[in-house]
């Protein structure tokens, strides 16, 4: 009877066993606005780290377009994305019904960038300037009229020359005379050529929401638990990545194209940037949306003519998803 009963005991176990290991993962493309770069170290340690896994996620990384993302997401046909805060804010008044579920980025992530003899020191330095900048689109577009509003300038004061992404070459053979930047990218590649840079972050002048995890409301009210394991995941990515900088560069190796043949001194230049952006990410409380970052950059948009009206701004993001 005992040999019986341990038959079956071991029959159920193998079957559980069975279902478990044929149990469906959630298939997630999630673009990400830019090309493989260190500064994604966190969802290649998430990844790596089988964090998406044990939500029971398979995630597909996609570089993408914002805006596109914004479209997509918020039309259905994708879940997520990770998109800077004013496109939320676009896109949701284009009627489409993105939300902002976890932040990945406490500090926006744009400045201004010149050579030490424009003797850079406040927004105010930037009248009569001509400012490159990739475009009259984006983070980084957003972030040039924060620092102009800041020093009581508006874009008449300026020239605004579209240069694509060619900041560090343009500013190097001063094209432009400052240009509108990444704040853990150009400036650092600018110092490891040699060059001597002063740089106005926005975010010493004004808190607005920079990159995150969005997702739609169907997604929200048909799988909340989908949301919270993406959430968690990339919490964790966010937190480990911090903690454990070296592994997690060798760990982009695998992701970001000829990272990994780089001579030395390059490679040295990427380490920089990958310190440079976790000192800017969410570490202290993973995920969670300042209230008053949201109100910020809806004023500012308003104040650009690209929203019309105020939005309903708690519709726009939540902490609800939050790990506890």
């Amino acid at each position: 009877m005992k040999k019986t009963f341990n038959i079956i005991l071991v029959g159920i176990i193998m079957l559980l066993a069975s279902a478990c290991s044929s149990q469906k993962l959630n298939a997630v493309r999630l673009p990400l606005g830019y090309i493989p770069n260190v500064q994604f170290a966190p969802l290649y340690v998430a990844i790596e780290k089988g964090y998406f896994a044990e939500e029971d996620i398979q995630v597909e990384l996609d570089y993408n377009m914002e805006t596109d993302s914004v479209a997509l997401v918020g039309s259905g046909e994708l879940q997520f994305a990770i998109v800077s805060g004013e496109q939320v804010l676009l896109g949701r008044a284009q009627q489409l019904p993105v939300v902002y579920v976890a932040a990945w980025y406490e500090d926006y992530p744009v400045g201004i960038a010149a050579l030490k003899e424009q003797n850079l020191r406040s927004p105010q330095d930037l009248k009569g300037k001509t400012i490159g900048l990739p475009g009259l689109y984006g983070a980084s577009y957003i972030g040039l009229e924060a620092l102009l509003h800041a020093g009581g300038l508006s874009d008449a004061d300026v020239t605004l020359q579209s240069i694509g992404y060619t900041q560090v070459e343009s500013l190097s053979n001063q094209v432009v005379d400052v240009v509108d930047i990444y704040t853990t990218n150009e400036p650092i590649q600018l110092q490891a050529r040699g060059y001597e840079v002063d740089v106005l972050p926005v975010s010493d002048y004004l808190s607005l929401v920079a990159n995150g995890l969005i997702t739609n409301e169907k997604t929200l009210e048909q799988d909340p638990d989908l949301v919270r394991g993406m959430v968690r995941a990339l919490t964790r990515g966010i937190t480990y990545t911090a903690e454990h900088a070296d592994e997690a560069f060798q760990i982009c190796e695998k992701y970001v194209d000829n990272l990994a043949s780089l001579t030395s001194e390059e490679q040295d230049v990427q380490r920089r940037v990958l310190a440079a952006s976790i000192k800017i990410w969410q570490v202290e409380q993973p995920g969670y949306s300042d209230p008053q970052a949201w109100q910020n950059m809806q004023d500012l948009l308003l104040r650009m003519g690209l929203l019309s009206d105020p939005l309903e701004l708690s519709a726009a993001y939540s902490n609800t998803y939050l790990p506890e």
